[in-house]
């Protein structure tokens, strides 16, 4: 069971880390321009941090949910290239944002294109699931391309 979830597992535990590393950010950008909590106004550069932050965290639980479901039901491997592709995407856009607002759009915009992805995936594997014919070889043969079971 541990060999067809681990890729899934190391993926997970690496976006928890990583929105880790967004929020140490946001402590950080507090302490040097000196904006208390609650407060998620002050400088830009600190506005710019803790929307970045905000914005990431948003998209966690669909990015989680999508990567479970697209690398138990399609294909573990394809899916933690994928979800490693997202958490490098996000990475540069909490970089980019918090540099210029600008500079955040092209990794948005490739983070965004992953989702899709993961979305498709998910979407291809769950259908071969449920229209896995159990005696039908015919329909198999046609099902076949989208089950893709199969080990590195």
């Amino acid at each position: 069971m541990r060999d067809q979830i681990d890729l899934l597992a190391t993926v997970t535990v690496l976006g928890v880390l990583e929105q880790a590393y967004f929020a140490m950010q946001v402590i950080c950008a507090r302490r040097k321009f000196k904006v208390s909590p609650p407060e998620t106004t002050g400088h830009p550069e600190f506005e710019r941090t803790f929307r970045a932050q905000a914005n990431c965290s948003e998209y966690f639980p669909i990015f989680i949910s999508l990567l479970w479901v697209a690398g138990i039901f399609f294909h573990q491997g394809v899916t933690a290239v994928c979800g490693l592709l997202y958490l490098y995407t996000r990475l540069r856009y909490f970089q980019g944002y918090t540099g210029a607002a600008q500079a955040r759009l092209g990794p948005l915009y490739a983070s965004a294109w992953l989702l899709w992805v993961l979305l498709g995936l998910a979407l291809a594997g769950l259908l071969a699931h449920f229209l896995r014919p159990s005696s039908s070889t015919g329909m198999a043969a046609l099902l076949w391309p989208l089950q893709l079971h199969g080990t590195w």
